[in-house]
C-alpha cells in the first residue's frame, strides 16, 4: 500500500527510488511535454498546467492550467497566484527524455547546461512526481552524478536507476536554477515486465491468503467518493490506507471535479468526474455526443492520445468510448475530450496493490536490560510500514529509544536495553494488513555479589564505598536514612553491576550509616563510616621559622588554629615553665584554636614558646619564636666636614642599638643657631651616613641633627652638631681689558665680580707671566681694592699674560685671564675721523640757535687736530674749538648767517693724515617779496603778480601767504597760504568794495617779518561793465627728469637698517629704478624702494659688508632721463671697535671703555641714557685711579 503524504510535503522513504505508486499528478505527463513544476514552501500556492482547446489544425499545444491550493482539511479559492513567467529562461541545452526499462534493468537520464554565462555551478534537482526530492534517496538503486567539461564549458548531470522495479514507473522532473534564472523538464519512466517473467498470477489473492488476520472480501471502494464524503481530519488516514502519495494533488483535483458541473451543448452525456482502476487493470471512458458528426479528440494531461494497442477507440452511435489497457502509474493523470469548442474532463486514479503482512509479529518475554527485536515480513521490498505501541504510532526519530530497521521485506523494531515500562502490545500496519504481539519485560532475581564494608577513614582522606549486584540496575544511596544526591563533593558511579560512592576529601560530618538500595528491588546494602583525625597545628599564617614580631608596649594575641577528633588538649610552655590561663602572659583555648596572650610586650619577652596538642589519636607540637621590637636608639651628634656657599657635608655614626629591626634610613633636620624651629631636609629616607644639606643662607650660623628609622618607627633626635656658617669665594672679576701700554708698563682694568656673597670682597691680586713660561708673578704683594692696576718694570718688546683674582674671607676666586698676550710697546694708531651720519649732509640751524658739533676720531699717539672754514683758518673769537684725544668739538653760542660755509677738519699723527668736510647752513626768515602789482580786475576776481624777495634767508622760498583788506576797515584776512607761484587770482570778492592786498614770503624758518602791499587798490565794479577775457596759451608743464636733491656718500653699521634718499621732479612722472654697481635691483627682499611726492628712498635691511658699493638712482620719462649715484660703506663693530685690526685710543676725558666715545656709541644706536650712565661710571673709575 502506498505511503501517506505528510503535511510538510516531504516523503518519508528509507531507500531510493521510492517504491510507492505515484498519483495522477506525478505520473500524468506524456513524453515531450514542456511543463514547469516548481517546489514552493509548505504553505505556498502550487501552479499546475491547464489545457485549452486544441487548434483547428489538430495539433495540440501545452497551455497553463489553474489549480486550486489545498491544505489538509481546508479548501482553497478558484484563482491562485500565477507563476512569474519572466523568471523562466532556457538553461538546458539537452533535456532528459522519457524512457522504458524492463524490471531489473538499468536506465540513465542525462541533462546538460551550458556554463558560458554562469559564474558558478547551477543548482540541479531531480524529483519523482511533484514533491519527492531524489537527492536524499540516492543509494544502491539510484545514483546521481555530475561532471564539467572545461573546453566546452558544459555541465552534465546524470540520474541512473539500477535494477528497476515495477513501482519505479511514473513521471519524473529535472529542475535547474541559477540566481533569478529557472528551467524545468518533465519526463516519464515506464517499467515493463521482463519477457522471461512467469505467467501473471493473482498476487492480491495470494497475499490475502498469507495474511495473519484473514480479511473478508470487501466490495471495490471508490477513493474519489471516499474523499468527497470524508472529514478533512481523516484525509491522511485515507491516503495511507489507499496508497495516495500526492494527497494535496488529489484534493486539488477533487476540488476541480466539484466545480465542473455545467451543462454542455456538444455532449449529451459527459465523462464521470473521476475514475479509479487498479494497476494493470483496464478502464473505459465513454461520452455521448449531441451531434455525432462533430470531430472528437482525446487528451491526457494536454497531450493528444493516438490510437494504439494501449489506447483503443470505439464508436457506437452517438457514444464515443476510450479503453486504456494495462494501466500503469504513468496513466494516473487528467483526461479530457474536446468536441468543437467544448471539452469534458475527468480524473483517473491508478491504485497500487495493497502491501500485505506475510509474516506476523510474535509474543516475546525478556528481562530488563536485554536487547529486544520484534520482526515481521511484508509483501514488497522497502514498503511503507507503521509501528504502534498500545495504539500509539512510533517514530523513527534518532533521539527515540526505538529503532526501526528495514531489510528488503523484513521490518524489525529494536529496543537496545529493555526497561520494565516497555511491557506493552506492539503492532505493525501496512496498506493491506496488520499484525500485533505482546512484549513482557520482567526483573531478574537480584543477588549481592559484593556487600558494603564498614570503614574507618582519617579526616581529609577519601571515602570509597563499593558494592556489586547481579543485575545492571540503577539504585540510590542513603546516609542516616537521608537520600544522597550527586554533587561536586559527592561522586556516584554506576558501571554495569558495580555501584560506587566516593567522597574525595572526607569531613567530620561524613561519619554515619550508609546504605545502597537498588531500584525496583526491596533490598538494601548497609555499612558504617567512622572519621578519625589526629591533632594538628595549623601554622601557615606564621612567618619564617614560626617567628612572630610584636612592637614593645603593644598587646600580643597569637591565635593558632588547631584540629583533631576528638578535640585535643592544648599545653603552652616557655622553657621548663608552663604558661597558665592567667597573668600578663597567659594561654586561652577554644574548640578550634588556642591563643597566646602577652599584655604590654617587653623586650625580655622575646624567645621561643612551645605549644603541644594531645588526644587519643596522637599529638602534635611546635616552637613559636616571639620577637619584641622597638624604635632604634638616637645616633651620635653629626660632624660637619666641609662648608660651601649654601651647602655643607655632614657625617654621623649609626646608633648602637637598632631596636631589634634593621635600620631603614635616616631623617635629617637643620635650624638656624638663634632659632628653635627645626626643618626636615629629606622626605625620603637617607640610606647612607653622609648627607649634603643645601639651600642655606650664606653667612648665617646653622646646626643639624639626625633621626634613625626602622620598621617600628623613628628614634629620638641626636644631639645637634657644632654650629657652622656657609661661606663662598666670589666669582671671577669681569671685563678684564688693557687700559694703556707703554714701553715698560701695562695698565689693566676690570669690573668687580658678578657674585660677591656674604663674605664680602677684600681686594684683588694681579698676576702675570711671560709668554712661553708657566711661572705666574704677583704684581701687587698687597691686595688692591681698585679695579685698575699698572704693572711696571717690564722689558720693552716682551709679551706677557695677565690674570686677576678676587679675594675674600673664603679664599681666592677663580682667575680671570686676558685672552691674548700683551706686547709691551707703545702702538701707533693711524688717524681716522668718525664723522656722524647727520653731519655727512648739510647741517642746518636757524639764526640765534646754538651749534655744538662733536666729531670723534682716533689716532695714537698725540693726534693733532686743525680746522679751516672755506679754506681759511677759523676765527677763534667767533667759533670755539675744543680738542681731546678722542674727539673735537666746534661750538657757536649764537649762530649767525655769516657762520654758514664748509668747515674742513684734519687729524694728523706723525706723517699720517685724515680729513673730513662739514657743510653748515645758518638760515633765517626771508625778506618780503618785491613789487606786488594788480594785473587785472574783472567781475569778482583780481589777478595779482609779484617778484620773489631779494633776501631768501639763506634758504629756499617754500611759498607765499596772500592777505586782503577792505579799504574802509583795513582789516587784513588771509586768502591763500603756502602758495608757490608768483602770480595768483583772488576770487569771490564782494562787488562794490575796494581792496588792498599784501604778500608774505615763506621759507623753512617761517613767514617774512614784513609784507609787500599793493600801491593801488582794486575796485570790484558793479554789473554793467562787460569784461573781456584775455586769451592765454596753454602752459606746457612737460619737463624731463631732474634730481633736485642728489644721493650723498655715506656709511652704514652692519646689522642696522640703512636708507639712501634723493628727490626728483619731472612731467610726466618719471619711472624710478635703483641699481647697485650698475646692476638693476629687482625682487630682492633685502631692499625696499619708496617714492612719495618726488622723494625716492632705498632701504637696505640689516646690511653686511657685502652690501657696500656704488648705488645709483635712475629716473626716466618720455622726455629723457637723469641719474645720480653715491657710495655706501658698511662697517662692522667687533666688541666696540668699528673695524678689526685698528688700534684703540686710550686718552681723553670723554674716552670710554675700549676706546669708544659717547658719540661713537650714539652713532652705533646705543640709547643715550645708557651711554650717560656708563660715562659717569668710567669717570668715577678714572677719579679713583688718580
Amino acid at each position: 500500500m502506498p505511503e501517506p503524504t505528510k503535511k510538510d510535503e516531504t516523503e518519508n522513504e528509507s531507500a531510493p527510488p521510492p517504491p510507492e505508486k505515484t498519483t495522477p499528478q506525478e505520473g500524468g505527463n506524456e513524453k515531450g511535454k514542456d511543463v514547469v513544476i516548481r517546489e514552493m514552501t509548505s504553505s505556498s500556492d502550487e501552479d499546475d498546467t491547464s489545457v485549452s482547446t486544441p487548434p483547428a489544425d489538430g495539433m495540440s499545444k501545452p497551455a497553463e492550467r489553474k489549480d486550486s491550493v489545498w491544505s489538509l482539511g481546508e479548501g482553497a479559492p478558484e484563482e491562485s497566484e500565477k507563476r512569474d513567467d519572466t523568471q523562466r529562461s532556457t538553461l538546458f541545452i539537452e533535456k532528459p527524455q522519457s524512457g522504458t526499462v524492463s524490471v531489473g534493468g538499468n536506465i540513465t537520464f542525462i541533462a546538460k547546461v551550458e556554463a558560458k554565462d554562469l559564474l558558478r555551478k547551477p543548482n540541479v534537482k531531480w524529483f519523482k512526481g511533484k514533491w519527492m526530492d531524489l537527492a536524499s534517496k540516492a543509494g544502491k538503486h539510484l545514483q546521481l552524478k555530475e561532471s564539467f567539461e572545461r573546453h566546452t564549458k558544459i555541465h552534465t548531470f546524470e540520474m541512473q536507476i539500477i535494477k528497476a522495479k515495477e513501482n519505479y514507473a511514473g513521471n519524473y522532473r529535472c529542475e535547474v536554477s541559477y540566481k533569478d534564472k529557472f528551467d524545468s523538464c518533465s519526463f516519464d519512466l515506464e517499467v515493463t515486465e521482463s519477457s522471461q517473467a512467469a505467467p501473471s498470477i493473482d498476487i492480491r489473492s495470494a497475499f490475502k491468503r498469507r495474511e495473519i488476520k484473514q480479511q473478508e472480501e470487501e466490495p471495490e471502494v471508490d477513493v474519489w467518493e471516499l474523499l468527497k464524503n470524508a472529514n478533512p481530519s481523516e484525509y491522511e488516514k485515507i491516503a495511507f490506507q489507499y496508497g495516495i502519495t500526492d494527497l494535496r494533488g488529489m484534493l486539488k483535483r477533487l476540488k476541480r471535479m466539484r466545480r465542473e458541473v455545467k451543462k454542455s451543448a456538444a455532449f449529451a452525456k459527459g465523462l464521470d468526474p473521476a475514475y479509479q482502476v487498479d494497476k494493470g487493470g483496464k478502464v473505459r471512458f465513454m461520452v455521448e455526443l449531441a451531434d455525432p458528426t462533430v470531430e472528437l479528440k482525446w487528451y491526457k494531461n494536454g497531450q493528444e492520445i493516438r490510437p494504439s494497442a494501449k489506447y483503443i477507440f470505439e464508436h457506437k452511435g452517438n457514444q464515443r468510448i476510450l479503453f486504456i489497457n494495462n494501466c500503469t502509474m504513468t496513466d494516473d493523470a487528467r483526461y479530457y475530450v474536446t468536441a468543437g469548442d467544448e471539452k469534458c474532463s475527468t480524473e483517473l486514479f491508478v491504485r497500487d496493490p495493497p502491501i500485505l503482512v506475510t509474516k506476523g509479529l510474535e509474543d516475546t518475554s525478556t528481562y530488563v536490560g536485554e536487547r529486544v527485536e520484534l520482526s515481521c515480513e511484508v509483501s514488497e521490498d522497502d514498503a511503507n510500514v507503521k509501528w504502534f505501541r498500545n495504539g500509539v504510532e512510533l517514530s523513527n526519530d534518532p533521539k527515540s529509544r526505538y529503532r526501526i530497521k528495514v531489510e528488503g521485506k523484513k521490518h524489525t523494531l529494536i529496543i537496545e536495553e529493555a526497561a520494565k515500562n516497555d511491557t506493552a502490545t506492539y503492532s505493525v500496519m501496512t496498506t493491506g494488513g496488520q499484525s500485533e504481539a505482546k512484549l513482557s519485560v520482567d526483573l531478574r532475581p537480584l543477588k549481592i555479589s559484593l556487600a558494603l564494608e564498614d570503614q574507618t577513614v582519617r579526616l581529609g582522606q577519601e571515602i570509597h564505598l563499593k558494592c556489586e549486584i547481579s543485575e545492571n540496575v540503577e539504585g540510590k544511596w542513603y546516609k542516616n536514612g537521608q537520600l544522597i544526591e550527586a554533587s561536586d563533593r559527592v561522586k556516584l558511579y554506576h558501571k554495569g553491576r558495580i555501584h560506587r560512592f566516593i567522597i574525595p576529601v572526607s569531613a567530620v560530618d561524613d561519619e554515619g550509616e550508609y546504605m545502597f538500595v537498588p531500584d525496583a528491588y526491596n533490598i538494601n546494602i548497609p555499612c558504617k563510616v567512622h572519621i578519625v583525625d589526629p591533632p594538628k597545628l595549623h601554622l601557615d599564617g606564621l612567618g619564617e621559622n614560626n617567628t612572630v614580631t610584636v612592637v614593645a608596649g603593644n598587646k600580643l594575641r597569637l591565635e593558632i588554629p588547631i584540629s583533631g577528633e576528638p578535640p585535643p588538649k592544648v599545653f603552652w610552655s616557655r622553657g621548663d615553665k608552663m604558661v597558665t590561663d592567667s597573668g600578663r602572659i597567659r594561654a586561652e583555648t577554644y574548640p578550634d584554636s588556642s591563643c597566646l596572650v602577652i599584655d604590654a610586650a617587653e623586650r625580655d619577652d622575646s624567645g621561643p614558646f612551645r605549644i603541644t596538642l594531645k588526644n587519643e589519636a596522637g599529638e602534635d607540637t611546635a616552637l613559636i619564636n616571639i620577637k619584641v621590637v622597638d624604635v632604634p636608639d638616637p645616633p651620635q651628634a653629626p660632624n660637619v666636614t666641609e662648608v660651601g656657599e649654601d651647602w655643607c657635608i655632614m657625617t654621623w655614626e649609626p646608633p648602637a642599638n637598632d631596636g631589634g629591626s634593621p635600620l631603614l634610613g635616616y631623617f635629617i633636620e637643620r635650624k638656624k643657631k638663634q632659632s628653635s624651629r627645626w626643618m626636615r631636609l629629606n622626605f625620603e629616607l637617607c640610606k647612607e651616613t653622609t648627607f649634603e644639606p643645601k639651600k642655606m643662607i650664606e653667612g648665617v650660623a646653622y646646626e643639624v641633627r639626625v633621626f634613625a628609622v626602622n620598621a617600628i618607627g623613628m628614634s629620638k633626635p641626636s644631639m645637634p652638631s657644632k654650629s657652622f656658617v656657609p661661606l663662598a669665594v666670589t666669582s671671577p672679576p669681569t671685563l678684564l681689558a688693557v687700559d694703556t701700554v707703554t714701553d715698560t708698563t701695562v695698565t689693566m682694568k676690570w669690573r668687580p665680580p658678578d657674585q660677591i656673597g656674604a663674605a664680602g670682597l677684600d681686594g684683588y691680586v694681579v698676576e702675570y707671566c711671560f709668554e712661553g713660561t708657566d711661572e705666574w708673578i704677583v704684581a701687587n704683594p698687597e691686595l688692591t681694592d681698585k679695579t685698575k692696576f699698572t704693572i711696571s718694570g717690564l722689558p720693552t718688546g716682551s709679551k706677557i699674560l695677565v690674570r686677576v683674582k678676587a679675594v675674600n674671607a673664603a679664599g681666592e676666586s677663580e682667575p680671570k685671564y686676558y685672552p691674548q698676550p700683551i706686547l709691551v710697546k707703545e702702538v701707533i694708531e693711524p688717524p681716522k675721523i668718525r664723522l656722524p651720519r647727520h653731519l655727512k649732509q648739510t647741517y642746518t640751524r636757524r639764526v640765534g640757535e646754538t651749534v655744538n658739533l662733536v666729531i670723534p676720531f682716533q689716532g695714537k699717539p698725540r693726534a693733532k687736530v686743525s680746522w679751516e672754514k672755506n679754506g681759511s683758518p677759523i676765527d677763534k673769537n667767533e667759533i670755539n674749538i675744543r680738542n681731546t684725544e678722542n674727539d673735537t668739538i666746534i661750538f657757536i653760542r649764537k649762530a649767525e648767517r655769516g657762520h654758514s660755509g664748509e668747515y674742513d677738519m684734519k687729524v694728523e699723527v706723525e706723517n699720517l693724515v685724515d680729513k673730513a668736510t662739514i657743510d653748515i647752513q645758518i638760515v633765517d626768515r626771508p625778506g618780503p617779496p618785491e613789487v606786488v602789482t594788480i594785473e587785472d580786475v574783472w567781475g569778482e576776481n583780481v589777478n595779482l603778480s609779484w617778484k620773489p624777495p631779494k633776501d631768501d634767508g639763506n634758504a629756499a622760498i617754500t611759498g607765499y601767504t596772500i592777505q586782503k583788506a577792505d579799504k574802509k576797515s583795513m582789516e587784513w584776512f588771509t586768502v591763500i597760504e603756502h602758495y608757490h607761484r608768483t602770480s595768483a587770482t583772488i576770487n569771490e570778492l564782494v562787488i562794490g568794495n575796494e581792496y588792498y592786498f599784501r604778500i608774505f614770503a615763506e621759507n623753512m624758518c617761517g613767514l617774512s617779518e614784513d609784507a609787500t602791499m599793493t600801491k593801488e587798490s582794486a575796485l570790484i565794479a558793479k554789473d554793467g561793465k562787460v569784461y573781456k577775457y584775455p586769451v592765454y596759451d596753454d602752459f606746457d608743464f612737460s619737463e624731463r627728469p631732474l634730481f633736485t636733491q642728489p644721493l650723498v656718500n655715506t656709511f652704514a653699521v652692519a646689522g642696522y637698517n640703512a636708507t639712501l634718499n634723493c628727490s626728483v621732479r619731472g612731467n610726466p612722472k618719471p619711472k624710478i629704478t635703483w641699481m647697485k654697481n650698475k646692476v638693476l635691483i629687482m625682487n630682492d627682499p633685502r631692499y625696499r624702494m619708496f617714492s612719495n611726492q618726488g622723494v625716492c628712498t632705498l632701504e637696505i635691511r640689516k646690511p653686511s659688508p657685502y652690501d657696500g658699493g656704488t648705488y645709483s638712482c635712475r629716473a626716466v620719462n618720455e622726455l629723457g632721463e637723469a641719474e645720480v649715484e653715491c657710495k655706501l660703506e658698511v662697517r662692522v663693530i667687533y666688541h666696540g671697535v668699528i673695524n678689526p685690526g685698528e688700534p684703540l685710543s686710550l686718552a681723553g676725558d670723554n674716552q670710554l671703555h675700549s676706546g669708544l666715545s659717547f658719540f661713537r656709541l650714539l652713532m652705533d644706536g646705543v640709547p643715550p641714557h645708557i651711554i650717560d650712565s656708563y660715562m659717569r661710571e668710567v669717570q668715577g673709575d678714572k677719579t679713583e685711579g688718580k
